[in-house]
C-alpha cells in the first residue's frame, strides 16, 4: 500500500462521508459554554501583496483599516455575549500584515484583554521584515507578546526579487535586530525549492537564521498550496513545481542542519529551541476566530467567516455574526483530527491515543503501519516522527489536507456566503 492509498483509506472516507460547509444564519452560529479556549485574529492588510500568498489578503488602505478595526471591536462583544469572560489558552494574529494597522492592533488586543482573561505571553504575531519600527515593537512588547514570527523568506536578495518581496537582506537583518530588543522569542520564517535554489544556498539561509538567534525556525516550499482554485494566486513566472527528489533533499538538509544546532521539531514544517515556545497557528484543538476569514472550531462544528472584508464589515455592523458557512462533525472525526494535528506536531502521548482511539480498528492499524515503516517510533510515553515520517506528512499536507482547503477557500473567495462547499 503506497502511501497516498494510506491516507485516502484512513482520512478521505470520513472527509468525503461529513465534509461538506452549509451556509448558516444567524441563530445558527452556537458557541458551547466552555472555561477556556484560543483565540485567532486576522488582520489581512499588506503593504504590498506577494504573489505566491494565498491567504485572503488586501493592499493597506487607512480608512478601510479603520472601519475593519472598528468591526472587529464589536464581534468581540459579540463573542463575549456568547461564551462570556473566557480564558484565553493561546491568541495567534496572523494576516496579511498585522502590524501594518499600528494603533489600531493595540485597540483591538486592548480590548480582547478587557472582555476576556488573556493567559501571560500567549499572543503570537506574524510580520514582515519592512513593517518592523522601533515603535511597534515596543508597542507589541507592552501589550505582553510572547513571540514574534518574522517572513524573513531568504537572506539573499536574488530570492528575495524572485518571490517579489520588496526589501532586502539587510533590511531583514536589521528588522530582526529591532525586534530582539523588544520580544525574546522570534521565529524565523524561510522558503526551500525556489526557482534556481541550491542546497548550498538554502544551508546559507538556515545557518543565518541561526546566527540572529531565532528560537524558532519554520522552512516551507514555495508551493505550500497546490494548483488549485487558490493557484490563481501563484503568478510568478517560469517557476516549475520541482522534483520529489529536490523537495526531500532539501528538508532533509533543514532537518539536519537544525538538529544538529540544537533545534528540535515543533511541527513537520518548524524546528525550536528545547526551552522555546512553540509558534502554530493551526494545531489547536479548540478555538475561536475573529475577522474575515477567520475559522471557529469547537466541538462539533466548524464555521468560517465570510471571506469578503466589505461583507465582514456590513455584517458586523448590522449585528450579525461574521460565520457564514459551518461543518458538523462527529466525535470520531474529532478524535481523527487530534491525532492528524499531533502527528503534525510530531509527536503525542501513547496514554492519549489510547484514551481517545484504542477501541478504533483503524487508528490501531495506522501506527502499527507507521511504526513498520519507520514514519514514527516510540521513546518512553510518547510516539515520536522519524526524519522520514516529519518529510511525508509535510508532503501529505500539502498534496492532502491543503488541497481541500485550497477548494474551500477559492469558493469563499468568490462567494461573500456560500450556499454549500463540498471538499
Amino acid at each position: 500500500m503506497s502511501i497516498w492509498k494510506l491516507v485516502e483509506y484512513f482520512f478521505l472516507p470520513e472527509l468525503r462521508r461529513y465534509g461538506k460547509f452549509t451556509h448558516i444564519k444567524e441563530q445558527d452560529f452556537i458557541l458551547p459554554e466552555t472555561k477556556e479556549i484560543g483565540l485567532y485574529l486576522h488582520i489581512p492588510f499588506c503593504r504590498s501583496l506577494c504573489p505566491y500568498c494565498p491567504y485572503d489578503r488586501i493592499l493597506l488602505e487607512n480608512t478601510l483599516s479603520e472601519h475593519y478595526t472598528n468591526a472587529v471591536i464589536k464581534e468581540i462583544e459579540l463573542i463575549k455575549n456568547k461564551v462570556g469572560k473566557v480564558e484565553i489558552t493561546s491568541f495567534y494574529i496572523g494576516g496579511g500584515t498585522p502590524t501594518t494597522i499600528g494603533k489600531n492592533l493595540e485597540k483591538i488586543v486592548t480590548k480582547i484583554k478587557d472582555e476576556f482573561l488573556l493567559k501571560e505571553n500567549t499572543i503570537f504575531i506574524e510580520t514582515n521584515p519592512n513593517d518592523i519600527t522601533e515603535e511597534k515593537m515596543a508597542m507589541l512588547k507592552d501589550l505582553g507578546t510572547g513571540m514574534v514570527s518574522i517572513g524573513v523568506q531568504s537572506f539573499q536578495n536574488k530570492f528575495l526579487r524572485a518571490i517579489g518581496r520588496n526589501y532586502d537582506a539587510q533590511t531583514a537583518m536589521n528588522a530582526i535586530e529591532i525586534v530582539k530588543k523588544y520580544i525574546n522569542n522570534i521565529n524565523i520564517d524561510l522558503m526551500f525549492v525556489l526557482p534556481e535554489q541550491s542546497e548550498k544556498d538554502f544551508e546559507y539561509d538556515l545557518k543565518k537564521a541561526i546566527e540572529a538567534e531565532a528560537q524558532q525556525v519554520t522552512g516551507y516550499p514555495l508551493f505550500t498550496f497546490p494548483y488549485s482554485q487558490v493557484g490563481k494566486f501563484l503568478k510568478i513566472n517560469s517557476v516549475k513545481l520541482p522534483s520529489f527528489n529536490s523537495r526531500k533533499r532539501m528538508f532533509y538538509l533543514m532537518y539536519d542542519v537544525l538538529t544538529e544546532n540544537e533545534f528540535v521539531p515543533a511541527s513537520v514544517w518548524g524546528f525550536k529551541k528545547p526551552d522555546g515556545a512553540e509558534f502554530s497557528s493551526v494545531s489547536r484543538m479548540y478555538y475561536i476566530g475573529l475577522g474575515a476569514s477567520a475559522a471557529t472550531k469547537v466541538p462539533g462544528k466548524f464555521y468560517m467567516n465570510t471571506f469578503s472584508i466589505p461583507h465582514y464589515i456590513e455584517r458586523i455592523n448590522s449585528g450579525e455574526c461574521a460565520e457564514v458557512v459551518k461543518m458538523d462533525y462527529t466525535k470520531r472525526m474529532d478524535d481523527y483530527y487530534w491525532l492528524y494535528w499531533k502527528i503534525y506536531e510530531t509527536r503525542f502521548q501513547k496514554s492519549e491515543f489510547k484514551k481517545r482511539l484504542h477501541s478504533d480498528k483503524k487508528a490501531r492499524l495506522l501506527i502499527k503501519i507507521l511504526e513498520a515503516g519507520n514514519f514514527i517510533k516510540i521513546k518512553g510515553t510518547h510516539y515520536i516522527l522519524t526524519r522520514k515520517g516529519m518529510f511525508y506528512v509535510h508532503l501529505l499536507q500539502n498534496q492532502v489536507a491543503l488541497n481541500h482547503i485550497g477548494k474551500a477557500w477559492g469558493k469563499m473567495m468568490q462567494d461573500p456566503e456560500p450556499h454549500e462547499i463540498h471538499l
